[in-house]
């Protein structure tokens, strides 16, 4: 039976995740190396006020550690994954769990990716539900400053630009649901092109090792295992759509019968449970989950 990996990213954090694991040595020894690389506890953090804990600069760097700890924990167990994949920032812990760079590597490019996310001001992102997908999509196409952002599900989708793009589409395409969400930028689009291009400085000085299994990447979700071959994919993933929907359409392709979630809440296997039924779903969002 082959088992994919899926990790979750920003929107699943919640307060209290993590701290069933801090009594574990090996979950205290990755908490500590977080603070000194973040000079911050993550723990305390996800110990605060939700608000706080919402915000990019501390989301995305907490989500890191508490999945990294959680896919350690697993394989610890002697529990491996055939494919990884990860929503967004969940990407990051999809390969430091394939191990193509180590934990310490990966939380440093995502405090440097959450530092630039949360710096960028000026955008709008709405996430859609229930629309007529080839309306919408003529709509984006022919509208400047707007993209399709998230492609999470034939039913769910992010769009992502200016505000008054973001707002010119919601005029023009009826859905049940149109949610804004809480952040300070147009991730995932063109608006975030400065903040993509100084850390594609980053990520370029960093070295990428060969997968130990292959990653279903968010602008291709095509399996890699090529260190510079992923590594071209995440330069394009801070401006790039999330092809969520295409990854999980994958999946049953590549042999896949269970898919596990790796992290807190039940995101990814709600929008997989909908497009891929066959799959076995299992989630893995705390110690308790861990047999």
């Amino acid at each position: 039976m082959k088992t994919a990996w899926v990790f979750p990213g920003q929107g699943s954090q919640a307060v209290g995740m993590g701290v069933d694991l801090e009594d574990l040595p090996a979950a205290k020894a990755q908490f500590d190396r977080a603070e000194q690389i973040l000079g911050w506890s993550v723990l305390e953090m996800c110990q605060g006020e939700e608000e706080q804990l919402s915000r990019t600069l501390y989301t995305q760097p907490c989500l890191y550690v508490i999945e990294s700890i959680l896919a350690d924990l697993l394989m610890e167990r002697g529990q491996f994954p055939d494919f990884v994949a990860g929503h967004s920032l969940g990407e990051y812990i999809a390969l430091y769990a394939a191990r193509v760079f180590d934990f310490e590597t990966g939380l440093r490019l995502v405090k440097h990716r959450s530092e630039l996310m949360d710096a960028a001001a000026g955008g709008k992102m709405v996430a859609m539900m229930k629309f007529d997908r080839e309306t919408l999509e003529k709509v984006v196409e022919a509208t400047p400053d707007v993209v399709i952002a998230n492609d999470n599900s034939p039913e769910q989708v992010v769009i992502s630009g200016t505000p008054e793009a973001v707002d010119s589409v919601l005029s023009q395409v009826s859905a049940k649901r149109a949610v804004g969400l809480k952040v300070s930028g147009a991730f995932h689009s063109p608006m975030m092109a400065p903040a993509a291009q100084q850390f594609q400085e980053i990520l370029e000085s960093v070295t990428f090792s060969d997968a130990k299994v292959p990653v279903l990447s968010n602008v291709d979700p095509v399996p890699a295992t090529k260190g510079t071959e992923i590594k071209m994919r995440l330069i394009k993933q801070m401006t790039g759509t999330v092809r969520w929907r295409e990854i999980m359409l994958q999946l049953p392709k590549e042999g896949v019968s269970q898919a596990v979630e790796v992290g807190p809440g039940k995101v990814l296997t709600g929008l997989i449970k909908r497009i891929c039924p066959d799959l076995k779903l299992k989630n893995v969002g705390s110690l308790a989950d861990i047999s």
